[in-house]
């Protein structure tokens, strides 16, 4: 299994320090949505403190849980891959503080520093690998309890 990593702390100092620059201190009360499934995907967070709930409509009156995040997680990377959407919701779970990044000036910023573009990317594309496999193993999860028929 690959491990979680932070994406704040994942970035040598230098590249860190220029992303930073970009970033904006925000903060959203408990069970505030912060964003929905399908809307602009234009910006993306990394979590100060707090928890956040990634969901997906499953119809029109229930919501499923997809994965938690916590401080350090980055929150929301549908910014980085067209269309810019995004594929989830998220609300906050508890109150919340985060950074929050605006994609066009990371991105411009990525064109500027193309090692710095080259880190976030791969960075994100651990994180994603990383909840691709805690997702799947939720999935098997499930499964082997609905075949027990515990579920």
């Amino acid at each position: 299994m690959t491990k979680a990593i932070k994406l704040l702390t994942a970035l040598p100092p230098p590249q860190r320090q220029r992303l930073m620059t970009l970033a904006r201190e925000v903060s959203f009360p408990e069970d505030a949505r912060i964003f929905e499934a399908d809307g602009a995907a234009d910006r993306f967070w990394v979590i100060r403190s707090g928890a956040v709930s990634l969901d997906q409509q499953v119809n029109s009156l229930q919501r499923v849980t997809v994965a938690s995040l916590g401080a350090g997680d980055l929150l929301g990377w549908s910014w980085l891959f067209p269309p810019y959407t995004w594929d989830f919701g998220a609300v906050a779970f508890s109150p919340v503080r985060a950074y929050e990044f605006d994609a066009g000036a990371v991105l411009g910023l990525c064109g500027e520093d193309p090692e710095l573009g080259m880190m976030l990317v791969r960075n994100v594309a651990e994180v994603l690998a990383h909840r691709l496999e805690m997702t799947r193993g939720k999935l098997m999860e499930q499964y082997t309890l609905h075949r027990r028929g515990v579920l």
